[in-house]
């Protein structure tokens, strides 16, 4: 098991990275650090892996709004939230525009950007979409997954069902999943992982 430790270690925030998989999860001992905690991990990987696609799930609105609200500060970051109240057509051209991004950075990906890796993640920016459990692509719709390189579960999906749809919903097949989890939520996210025998380490 490998510990990256993201920063200062006085607020005990670690992410821990199992040696085989793809479910990851990162610890905050206090939920006033969570928000803080997100925007730095996303200033980590727009540092290393610029246009990276990534989907950050929650469970309601005004957590949507309140993520929102503060990624769209970051000048390293193309947001795109999807609402439930959004017309069809704009819902529509929302989730085309993420899946078209990913699509480019999956058929890039592997490009030689060895000798200028700074000017690579200076030249794009993170491709975010944020969306409730509610406004996921459907599968049963016809609808096409998002493609995702990487989803971030802000909030902790409390049913398996819940949590394999976010996977099927937003990630790319070798893409993976990182749950923010805060306190108690270990125990929670242990019982997903009993429940859909998935490794999460």
């Amino acid at each position: 098991l490998c510990i990256v430790l993201l920063t200062d270690p006085s607020r005990h925030i670690l992410l821990f990275v199992p040696s085989s998989g793809r479910h990851f999860y990162l610890a905050v001992d206090r939920l006033q650090f969570k928000m803080r905690t997100l925007l730095e991990l996303l200033g980590v990987v727009a540092d290393r892996r610029g246009a990276l696609p990534i989907a950050i799930c929650v469970s309601s609105r005004d957590e949507l709004d309140t993520v929102c609200a503060a990624v769209a500060n970051l000048p390293f970051v193309s947001l795109s939230p999807l609402y439930s109240d959004q017309a069809e057509a704009e819902r529509a051209s929302v989730i085309e525009k993420f899946r078209q991004s990913a699509i480019q950075w999956n058929q890039t990906k592997d490009a030689d950007i060895s000798e200028s890796p700074k000017a690579e993640s200076m030249a794009s920016k993170l491709s975010i979409l944020v969306a409730t459990d509610a406004c996921l692509p459907m599968a049963a719709m016809g609808e096409a997954p998002l493609l995702a390189r990487v989803l971030i579960n802000y909030e902790l999906p409390t049913k398996k069902e819940a949590y394999l749809r976010r996977m099927s919903a937003c990630l790319a097949a070798d893409g993976i999943v990182i749950n923010m989890v805060v306190g108690g939520e270990v125990a929670t996210l242990k019982g997903l992982e009993e429940t859909s025998g998935l490794l999460i380490a």
